[in-house]
């Protein structure tokens, strides 16, 4: 009883205690009622596409909307290729067709919250990682309709994860507030990725744990992540993101 008490404890410090931080900070914010009413635009983060020849990657990270919003990200990719007059974005979402190409600008606004920049690469290195992020996309194996689920995934975090892991070049996992990015698809228990730098061992995204180079120490808890980040040494806190040192 006592162990279970100290457990019970450290959840509650170490997952629920930022939850309920985020959730009052966001109950404070002056924000969209409804999606209809939500800025939808270009955040003016990237550069217009015809002003560089080069090759770029972009991967996207923003607050969502509704309640959720509170503890929940939503995150996607942008291309560009070598001498292309326009960006493609890729998002996973849950109407329509579930994997969209171009719905909203490279770098908008999602729900009126401002895109956070996980990823980048440009010039040559993004040559190389172009076909290989398209390939990614065309494998992941929930691109048909009815493939999304809010909780615990798939989804498109779940989506845009899938994609980090098997292009692990990118170097970049998505942030602690990113709920769907753990699980794996059709119910694996864990995952090596490309490169074997980093593992992932997860109960369908529910509970578990990843360690490694771009990982660095994490815990995963309903989705929630507390970890250590040792690449970029910081702390990922559940809910409010990563906070470096």
């Amino acid at each position: 009883m006592k162990y279970l008490k100290r457990l019970l404890l450290l959840i509650f410090v170490v997952y629920l205690l930022p939850t309920f931080a985020a959730a009052g900070l966001w109950a404070m914010k002056d924000r969209p009622g409804r999606w209809s009413e939500a800025n939808w635009g270009s955040a003016h983060i990237l550069p217009e596409p015809q002003s560089s020849d080069e090759a770029a990657v972009y991967i996207f990270s923003a607050a969502t909307g509704g309640l959720k919003g509170a503890v929940a990200s939503h995150a996607w990719i942008v291309t560009k290729e070598k001498g292309a007059s326009s960006y493609v974005r890729y998002d996973k979402v849950g109407w329509g067709s579930p994997i969209r190409r171009n719905h909203r600008p490279p770098d908008a606004y999602w729900y009126s919250n401002p895109p956070q920049l996980v990823a980048q690469a440009k010039g040559a290195e993004a040559e190389l990682l172009i076909p290989k992020i398209e390939g990614a996309i065309a494998a992941y194996p929930y691109s048909e309709p009815g493939g999304y689920t809010i909780w615990p995934g798939p989804n498109s975090n779940t989506f845009v994860a899938y994609v980090l892991r098997n292009v692990p070049e990118l170097g970049a996992v998505l942030p602690p507030h990113a709920v769907g990015r753990d699980y794996l698809p059709d119910g694996d228990f864990w995952h090596v990725d490309a490169d074997g730098r980093d593992l992932h061992v997860t109960l369908r995204g529910i509970l578990g744990f990843s360690a490694g180079m771009r990982s660095g120490l994490e815990l995963h808890f309903l989705g929630l992540v507390a970890g250590l980040d040792f690449a970029n040494p910081g702390i990922k806190v559940p809910a409010i993101g990563r906070i470096g040192i």
